[in-house]
């Protein structure tokens, strides 16, 4: 069941998401979290932010549709608050950083190198308006990933992770230019473009009007990403979407993926994904596959 990037093991090839498992100290009294791989926190911005206002969050009739706005607590308090308590958990973690500017996430984390924490990288995600650029998300301009990642490659020496948008239609070039910058890996992929509305008043359900749909019915959208992505680049690849039982992680895994995060489902239960774990290595044990890694990419082009 152990992953290896770098030279960092991870005990499992299961994340926890970001954004879905609140800072990831949360859980730790009810949540066996040896069995799973890495915790990534809630994007973490320069300044706290209140996020978006209510109604954010829309539950579908199979999905959830979301804008929260990267609410937290902000780098300082984050320093002071809660990376002391990362330090004692039993499993690895890594940090997502959000910003508006090149210069916001080059402060986020300058902040937090200058820490003792035990984090073993960051998660950029780069589903940010880029106030600099007229609001354009940085995700969507690959050069401006370009860029991003070579000043973020700069400011440490710990794993570095590039959170796509699938909002893009051809997201592999993007993926390369970020591998070409110096991203030890790619995150695929984030939440799609939604809106949801009441058909009788005519009122949206959002107060933003659109958000991001994650959940089982993007799950084909991001299987068919990530296998584009894995095709045009070396780095691995940290996959996502729609995730809801041990069978699509093996999904994720066989179409290109090195590790896999588990999101949604989380708001669900959080210990599913120590109930995953458990059913994946039953799964290995059961075929005679000596290790989970075996299985990146590992498919046939041939039609069931």
């Amino acid at each position: 069941m152990k992953v290896k990037i770098k030279n960092i093991l991870f005990n499992s090839p299961i994340i926890a998401a970001s954004g879905t498992f609140g800072y990831g100290d949360e859980t730790n009294s009810f949540v066996d979290i040896k069995k799973i791989g890495c915790i990534i926190t809630k994007s973490i911005t320069l300044d706290e932010r209140l996020g978006n206002p209510h109604p954010r969050i829309h539950q579908s009739s199979t999905g959830m549709l979301n804008s929260i706005g990267l609410a937290n607590i902000g780098v300082d308090r984050f320093c002071n608050e809660k990376l002391i308590k990362f330090n004692k958990l039993d499993t690895k973690f890594i940090i997502s950083i959000a910003g508006n500017s090149i210069s916001d996430y080059i402060k986020v984390l300058s902040k937090i190198e200058k820490y003792n924490g035990c984090h073993v990288g960051y998660e950029i995600n780069i589903s940010c308006p880029n106030v600099k650029k007229g609001g354009i998300e940085f995700g969507l301009d690959k050069d401006i990933v370009f860029k991003l990642t070579s000043r973020i490659r700069k400011c440490t020496d710990k794993l570095l992770f590039i959170k796509l948008s699938p909002n893009v239609s051809n997201i592999e070039e993007i993926a390369v230019k970020a591998e070409e910058a110096g991203a030890d890996g790619i995150s695929a992929v984030n939440t799609f473009i939604g809106l949801a509305i009441d058909y009788k008043t005519g009122k949206f359900l959002l107060s933003t009007k659109y958000g991001g749909i994650s959940g089982p019915p993007i799950k084909p959208l991001a299987l068919a990403k990530i296998h584009k992505i894995y095709e045009h680049i070396k780095i691995p690849i940290l996959g996502m979407g729609g995730i809801s039982n041990y069978k699509d992680i093996l999904e994720f895994i066989r179409v290109g993926s090195h590790m896999v995060q588990v999101g949604t489902i989380n708001y669900l239960n959080p210990t599913l994904l120590t109930k995953y774990y458990d059913e994946l290595k039953f799964y290995l044990i059961q075929n005679k596959i000596n290790s989970i890694e075996s299985l990146v990419g590992n498919n046939s082009s041939a039609t069931i």
